[in-house]
């Protein structure tokens, strides 16, 4: 877990579908205020995890500390489910 690694939410491209908050197993939404995607634990983010941001149908999730790279991050959060991390 990290805080040099978590999603920012573009609330103006956001269209509160509730995937991200739906798909995120690690606390690091507020499923109460499901289904605007509400950022409560920034150290919940496991580092390289994009699987909320693959889910993002407009595109409005991105990650304080990506710098493009694929990264192994050791989570299943890919949201294709096939099985694939990240």
């Amino acid at each position: 877990m990290s805080k040099s690694w978590y999603p920012v939410i573009n609330y103006e491209l956001c269209v509160e579908c509730g995937a991200c908050v739906d798909k995120c197993g690690h606390g690091v939404y507020d499923k109460s205020k499901y289904p605007s995607p509400k950022i409560v634990n920034t150290d919940g983010c496991i580092q390289g995890c994009k699987g909320c941001g693959n889910l993002c149908p407009s595109g409005a999730i991105e990650y304080v500390g990506d710098v493009g790279e694929k990264s192994d991050c050791g989570c299943c959060c890919s949201g294709d489910d096939s099985g694939d991390c990240c």
